[in-house]
């Protein structure tokens, strides 16, 4: 029997236009949008499908824009009869998977995401901060990359392991800068700088972690009615104070993205990925990670046609 995850993009997957097809093919998503710009008392869902696009760039508002774009498509799935054996995010797409299994409410999702990415924002000065991937190094190579080009004042760190060849590295400008001549000294492909306003899953982001704990703290959690693979442990959570407190840790800790899909594979017997969200960056990694993998990305509401299809195998 086919195992189907439903998993949700973060930050990166960002751009105008996004979402305004299923917003005029379907009701529900309709209701969604309409729903977001309520909770934020904004028009949230007018940045979503005509930008500008420096305004959605802004982390404040990227974080909540694709969370209300993978939740109108998630809620359109469901009315349609899809439903998910088990559900994953990347980094802020967590928060879209635990509204999609039903373990946190979508208005209180919008508010923490905005609080997310304002004190993300906020947590280390424009200019201070970098983050860079790398390709073509194991993450154990960057790993020991990374510590080598910290120092006692500057630091560098692992933030996103998303594939088997492509690591994340964030912190301190000059350190990802040293990283990333001595990656290319030790065989990297490519060392590229991220187009990021700061050195977001780094130690760096402590002080964010410390603003948003007490606000999720206040936040009702319940149990995800479906398996829900955090990624700062690339393991189920088991009930609603387990996915309030990874969601914690997940501000300032690396996105472990390559356990997560290959535990969803190996332990959860998953071979069917719908990435749900603007945007086909999640299915690039599934198949590096994974390549017998099967998936599927739903940014569009024309893809729809194709998933009944893909579901049955």
């Amino acid at each position: 029997m086919a195992k189907i995850a439903f998993v949700f993009p973060g930050q990166g997957s960002q751009k105008p236009g996004m979402g305004k097809g299923w917003h005029d093919a379907f009701a529900v998503a309709r209701e969604t949008f309409a729903q977001a710009d309520a909770a934020l008392r904004e028009p949230l869902s007018q940045l979503c499908f005509e930008g500008p696009e420096a305004r959605l760039q802004l982390t404040a508002n990227t974080q909540p824009a694709i969370l209300a774009v993978s939740t109108a498509i998630a809620r359109t799935l469901e009315s349609a009869g899809y439903r998910p054996d088990v559900v994953a995010g990347h980094s802020l797409g967590e928060y879209s998977a635990l509204v999609a299994a039903s373990a946190l409410d979508f208005g209180d999702a919008l508010r923490l995401v905005r609080q997310r990415g304002e004190l993300m924002q906020a947590a280390v000065p424009v200019g201070v901060g970098a983050m860079a991937a790398i390709l073509g190094l194991d993450a154990e190579q960057v790993l020991a990359v990374a510590m080598a080009a910290s120092s006692g004042t500057e630091l560098c760190a692992v933030a996103n392991y998303n594939s088997p060849e492509q690591t994340v590295i964030a912190g301190h400008q000059a350190a990802v800068e040293r990283a990333m001549v001595l990656a290319k000294e030790r065989g990297a492909k490519r060392a590229l700088p991220l187009p990021v306003s700061a050195p977001f899953h780094s130690p760096l982001m402590r002080p964010a972690r410390e603003g948003l704990a007490p606000r999720l703290a206040a936040t009702s959690f319940s149990a995800p009615s479906v398996p829900l693979v955090c990624n700062i442990d690339a393991e189920p959570v088991k009930d609603g104070a387990a996915a309030r407190e990874a969601l914690v840790r997940q501000v300032d800790g690396p996105v472990r993205w390559v356990e997560s899909v290959r535990f969803m594979v190996n332990e959860l017997g998953v071979d069917r990925f719908v990435e749900v969200g603007p945007g086909a960056v999640l299915c690039g990694l599934i198949k590096r990670i994974s390549p017998e993998a099967k998936t599927l990305s739903l940014a569009e509401p024309e893809s729809l046609a194709a998933l009944g299809a893909f579901v049955a195998g």
